[in-house]
């Protein structure tokens, strides 16, 4: 027969057993934009470079993750290679707005506290994910725009560039496309064809990652140069807590790609959260209900990155393709491009 101390020694065994389990999970996904990416219109050289970048990236964070550090270490360190990359719409491959600048946004969040930071609009920073996190960490602010939060990256040490240090020829031909196209289309019906003449034929190339590590924290991240063509200052919804980036502990960790007004008219990352915390939605669904029906509904198209709390993954995107890659914590590495 078991005497009480024995009965209390197997509780304490048992309870310290729960974090040790949940503390061998973890894992990480990130995305490198979604929109018209076609198979026929890659070629094989080009095809080989996304993949191996990308999965550059995805190691980078892994690694970070599997040695026992943050999930918002991962990120960052993951979106700084995709930052430094003329491959996506994010850093060093930045689209041009209608003045022919490169103007980038980012944000960041982790799910223990809730803590976030977000920039916009910045023109010299060259790690403009890094400075979401320093946002986060290091001010009393959520968000920091254009000169303030150029001031901010300067006292915090980060590194600056000058801003042609983004500029890349394909990007200026993109440019110049949109623009003729805008050009044919307000000619016929005197309205502008910015929206329809990018969204619509142009893939998305911001960047995002999620990651849950081995503490069993969640963090979400996403950088990007935004909308080709845009006007007015336009910022979309990567620097935009809860339409392109969220994170909770409790339920999940989300990073979205696409047509930004949509994703912040229908507060899609927080959405998914909302979905599992409120009605018990796996993952899986609650990433189907938002991308294929509510967003699809509304008119926006693009996708997202997600992990949950245990460690399961969601790719989600109503587009023809996505950027896209994920690892497990038994390093078991996925890559894709196309709609599967």
């Amino acid at each position: 027969m078991l005497t009480p101390k024995y009965i209390l020694l197997a509780f304490i065994l048992l309870l310290n057993s729960v974090p040790v389990f949940s503390q061998n999970n973890f894992g990480i996904v990130i995305h490198g934009g979604a929109g018209t990416i076609l198979k026929k219109n890659m070629t094989p050289e080009k095809e080989k470079a996304y993949k191996a970048k990308l999965e550059e990236a995805i190691r980078e964070g892994h690694t970070i993750l599997k040695e026992g550090g943050s999930s918002v270490e991962a990120i960052e360190a993951t979106l700084n290679i995709l930052e430094d990359s003329p491959l996506f719409n994010a850093g060093k491959g930045a689209v041009f707005t209608a003045e022919g600048k490169n103007e980038l946004d980012a944000s960041i969040m982790e799910g223990k506290t809730l803590q976030v930071g977000a920039v916009a609009g910045v023109t010299t920073v060259k790690n403009p994910i890094s400075l979401a996190r320093k946002v986060m960490e290091n001010s009393p602010h959520v968000l920091l725009a254009r000169e303030g939060a150029e001031q901010f990256a300067k006292e915090q040490g980060l590194t600056l560039v000058a801003p042609s240090y983004f500029h890349t020829e394909q990007r200026m031909k993109s440019l110049k496309k949109v623009k003729e196209a805008e050009k044919d289309k307000k000619g016929k019906d005197g309205k502008t064809g910015f929206y329809d003449a990018d969204i619509q034929d142009t893939k998305f190339g911001t960047v995002g990652c999620v990651a849950l590590d081995k503490q069993g924290n969640l963090a979400a991240g996403t950088s990007t140069g935004g909308m080709t063509n845009k006007k007015w200052g336009r910022i979309g919804d990567s620097p935009i807590i809860g339409a392109g980036t969220y994170a909770n502990n409790k339920t999940c960790a989300i990073s979205s790609t696409g047509w930004g007004e949509y994703f912040i008219r229908g507060v899609v990352a927080y959405d998914i959260s909302a979905l599992m915390e409120y009605k018990g939605l796996s993952l899986k669904a609650a990433t189907e209900e938002v991308i294929q029906k509510k967003l699809t509904q509304l008119g926006g198209t693009g996708g997202i990155v997600a992990i949950d709390k245990e460690g399961n993954v969601s790719m989600e995107f109503n587009t023809a393709g996505m950027y896209r890659a994920s690892m497990d914590k038994e390093g078991k590495l996925y890559i894709g491009i196309y709609e599967e």
